[in-house]
């Protein structure tokens, strides 16, 4: 006669604990990858310094600080630091990011994506504001790096490899530090002394900024510079330009000097009517700019439609609030002085646009072209071993060049062009370089599985739409360049942060410990979760069902 399971296991099996014998799953707490940091081209760990920021100024619990977060730090702090670790620039990120992290929020299937950008916007300032230090470096090196370009990536990497104990040297064509995010982004999405604040506290870390430098030959440079290893990170600044048939007095610039240009004493002068041919972000920023600098008309001309515009849609919805009109479908054939000859295309069956032959005069006293840009390639074009494809540098998974030594980044390299890009780039580059420097080979720790919206219990979490952050009205964004959208105050702020759901993530909201019928949860502690006693454990379930953000699954008994 065959025996009840239960009394087939040994004493010893797994699967004998002293509530019975009949457990076939047991509950095990994981850690998943949030969707919102899988998102950041930066490599935020967004979740952690949300869950530091919901405790506002309230010092860290001493089982939650690491060595980048010193104990007895309020929550901002804690939650700023958190950032620094992979991007030294939260003040500017929360203003000129375009979010993917907030596209990807798992809370906007349940209301709306918790304003993360914001938030981060909200400690920068702070930081600015209180004078938080960047971390401290490690003990020196003696290994020497050159970044050549000091934009987003350039600095990113100057202020990681200088934690890392590097000395740095940073060289630059232009006047000031930051590169498109000075000469490519209007003041009034990013000011200036935000700008210049976190640009210069990774200057005072001891990293050298040799201004109106230009390298032209960077071989030359290395070796007899004593430098170790190089980042090149030049940017796109130069306009690309198209073929259009013009009168002597056409006036036509091109996009990237006109917001060049407004980092001068004297700002250009465009005219009553401006016209701007281009669909991207730099031609709504020329646009708006014209608006600014006194155009009655600003017109965007564009070849196809809104819907396959590659500008952001923020930035298209506030160019057509400050009265920026758009010629969807249009193309300019011909410029004149004071007129633009304008032909209407047609999209084909695979949205390509076509000419129609249909023609009309556009009144415009200047064009701006702002067709996209182009990287200056030219001082690596005589390098051994770097090649070029479609106007970019190739390089491989860490950056490196086919030259030895020689890193490149952000714009100039195969990516996305925006800044939270540029800034990861240079975070990249910088534990390639420091690798590199002692011998071994940089990888990417694997990630975990990602969390899904499907694995949260999102009855727990109650209706909380998103803070919207203030903005000038429109009749007064067009008389100034004062900054359009404001800030979180500290309220609004802690009420964004604690709209996070913590996907796949413990955040010790004593559920499991409160539902399990054995007693068998156990708390180990602020900062420190729980673990599970096996003994006690029936692997009835309950803990996972009603673990609010799916951090503990059910796994097959072992045998």
């Amino acid at each position: 006669m065959e025996k009840p399971f239960a009394i087939t296991l040994d004493v010893g099996s797994s699967r004998a604990n002293k509530t019975g014998a009949w457990r076939t799953e047991r509950p095990v707490y994981v850690d998943l990858l949030p969707p919102c940091n899988n998102a950041c081209p930066a490599g935020e760990n967004i979740q952690r310094w949300l869950y530091d920021a919901e405790e506002g100024d309230s010092p860290a619990s001493p089982g939650a600080t690491t060595p980048l977060q010193p104990s007895g730090e309020g929550g901002y702090e804690l939650a700023w630091r958190q950032i620094m670790a992979d991007n030294p620039f939260p003040a500017v990120m929360g203003r000129v990011c375009y979010r993917p992290c907030e596209t990807a929020c798992n809370r906007a299937s349940l209301d709306t994506a918790v304003g993360i950008n914001s938030v981060e916007r909200f400690l920068g300032d702070e930081a600015i504001r209180r004078g938080w230090k960047a971390p401290v470096a490690a003990a020196p090196t003696g290994k020497r790096v050159l970044v050549v370009g000091a934009g987003p990536s350039g600095l990113s990497a100057a202020y990681h490899l200088a934690r890392l104990g590097h000395a740095v040297t940073i060289r630059d064509a232009g006047a000031a530090p930051g590169g498109m995010m000075r000469y490519g982004i209007p003041k009034y999405r990013l000011p200036r002394d935000i700008l210049d604040a976190e640009a210069g506290r990774i200057l005072a870390m001891g990293v050298t900024l040799e201004l109106n430098s230009p390298v032209t030959d960077l071989p030359a440079v290395l070796e007899p510079g004593g430098f170790d290893a190089a980042f090149v990170a030049v940017g796109a600044h130069i306009g690309r330009r198209a073929y259009i048939p013009a009168g002597d007095s056409a006036r036509i610039l091109d996009a990237v000097s006109v917001l060049r240009d407004m980092e001068g004493d004297s700002p250009p002068m465009l005219g009553r009517r401006v016209a701007v041919y281009g669909g991207g972000n730099t031609a709504m920023d020329a646009a708006r700019t014209a608006r600014r600098l006194g155009a009655a008309e600003a017109v965007v001309v564009y070849r196809r439609t809104r819907e396959r515009m590659p500008a952001h849609d923020i930035e298209v919805t506030e160019a057509l609030e400050e009265g920026v009109t758009m010629r969807w479908l249009s193309t300019v054939a011909r410029a004149d002085q004071g007129k633009l000859l304008i032909e209407k295309m047609r999209l084909d069956e695979t949205g390509f646009p076509q000419p129609t032959g249909e023609f009309e005069d556009l009144g415009a006293d200047t064009l701006i072209l702002a067709l996209g840009q182009n990287a200056d390639l030219s001082l690596l074009e005589d390098v051994p071993g770097v090649t070029f494809e479609d106007g970019v540098v190739q390089v491989g998974p860490d950056l490196m060049t086919g030259y030895p030594g020689i890193f490149a980044g952000g714009d100039m390299v195969p990516a996305e062009r925006t800044v939270t890009v540029a800034i990861g780039h240079g975070k990249k580059a910088a534990r390639s370089i420091d690798a590199w420097l002692r011998g071994q080979a940089y990888s990417t720790p694997p990630k975990h599985e990602l969390a899904e919206f499907s694995g949260l219990n999102t009855w727990y979490y109650s209706d909380a739409p998103a803070t919207v952050r203030p903005q000038l009205d429109a009749a007064r964004r067009i008389s100034t360049f004062d900054e359009v959208v404001g800030g979180l105050d500290e309220s609004t702020a802690l009420f964004e942060a604690r709209r996070c759901m913590s996907c796949g993530n413990c955040f010790e909201c004593d559920n499991c410990y409160g539902v399990c019928p054995d007693n068998a949860v156990i708390k180990l502690g602020s900062g420190n979760r729980y673990r599970i006693d096996y003994d006690y454990c029936k692997g009835c379930g309950m803990c996972a069902a009603e673990c609010p953000c799916g951090a503990i699954v059910m796994e097959p008994e072992q045998t």
